[in-house]
């Protein structure tokens, strides 16, 4: 019971999600803080915009992909940076690699930034650029006068007058603003990396500590998961552009909640299956060329559940180097999401445009193997 169901439990939190959790703090915290000044590259080097939508996308996550997108439909970058970005991401997939694999993780990602820059010269060079959704002018906005300005409040109310101002710009990353869940669940990431670095770096062996701590970890990773609307697009372009630290420990706890529930279905579906038919991933058409196009064909799925699943297994060691790269050139994480509401040709065409480098980089990399 333990080998088969519990442990594979407590595995997907302290194995990927404390060290997720690890990478999602500075990484959202960059985002806040350089975030903008990022989003303006796009829009202001046009002629560089694939390289650069290609750049955005380096860190882990969705968030650069999105703001690429809300670029394009505002109609300040091209088609082809579009499909740069969604060529070049890896998805929240990249959190999963990352913990396990990092210099390998460096590796495709370099890999996907010049695959998604070439592929998005590529589509600009032969003039490639779906229809766009007409969308009606804003109406002229007409001045307003400005309103009077109160009057100096003088006497004792000034005092609590001054005092509730000063409340209110109190920065954003209070306990109260932050949520008691999310709050537990970084609790729980902090106890769980005592643990966890020691037993990755062979320091410590594991014990009872790190079976419990995993197991509790993974159940508030799913309360979170749940209260958070088992969202399958944990990003979205506010979330791309947080406001606030709470507001980046808020959606880095979710984000940290839905690799670790993934994560956790696909060990224990792994060890599930293994255990009760001695299945160890070779029976899997994931191997040779027809690998290389499952992988491109599951990239084909929105969202970053099913990559993540895809990776867990790699990672398990069910599938070569070539069908997960060809996934990851594939996928379009989160950001095809919003583009699909937004301009629902582009979306449909930019799956297909995905696809044929992720068949090409994939079967290349085969043959060179």
């Amino acid at each position: 019971m333990t080998d088969l169901v519990l442990r594979p439990l407590a595995d997907a939190f302290m194995q990927v999600g404390v060290f997720v959790a690890l990478l999602v703090a500075p990484v959202g915290w960059a985002h806040y803080r350089w975030g903008g000044r990022l989003d303006e590259l796009v829009v202001r080097y046009r002629r560089l915009a694939p390289l650069v939508a290609a750049l955005l996308t380096m860190p882990p996550g969705c968030g650069g992909a999105i703001l690429v997108v809300a670029a394009y439909a505002r109609g300040a970058v091209s088609y082809g940076a579009v499909v740069a970005a969604l060529v070049a991401t890896m998805g929240d997939a990249t959190w999963v690699l990352l913990a396990a694999e990092p210099l390998l993780t460096l590796q495709l990602k370099a890999l996907l930034l010049i695959t998604g820059a070439a592929s998005g010269y590529l589509v600009d060079a032969l003039g490639i650029a779906p229809a766009r959704r007409e969308r009606p002018r804003p109406a002229a906005v007409v001045a307003q006068p400005r309103p009077a300005r109160p009057a100096v409040q003088v006497g004792p109310e000034a005092g609590v007058t001054v005092r509730a101002a000063l409340l209110s710009r109190e920065p954003a990353t209070a306990l109260h603003a932050l949520g008691v869940l999310p709050l537990l669940l970084w609790v729980t990431l902090g106890a769980g990396a005592t643990i966890s670095i020691p037993v990755t770096f062979q320091v410590i062996t594991p014990s009872g500590t790190y079976l419990v701590l995993g197991l509790a970890g993974t159940f508030v990773a799913v309360l979170a998961f749940v209260r958070g609307g088992c969202r399958l697009a944990d990003d979205d372009l506010g979330d791309a552009r947080p406001t606030s630290m709470a507001h980046v420990l808020r959606h880095g706890g979710h984000e940290v909640a839905f690799v670790t529930v993934w994560v956790a279905a696909a060990y224990l579906a792994w060890s599930v299956l293994s255990h009760a038919t001695g299945f160890d991933g070779t029976q899997l058409p994931v191997l040779g060329l027809v690998g290389v196009a499952v992988g491109a064909l599951v990239g084909l799925i929105p969202g970053c559940a099913i990559q993540i699943v895809f990776t867990g297994i790699f990672l398990a060691g069910g599938m070569p180097l070539p069908t997960l790269v060809a996934n990851m050139v594939s996928q379009d994480g989160d950001a095809l999401l919003p583009l699909a509401a937004l301009e629902h040709r582009a979306a449909l065409l930019a799956t297909v445009l995905t696809t044929l480098p992720a068949l090409v980089v994939g079967g290349g990399l085969f043959l060179l193997l």
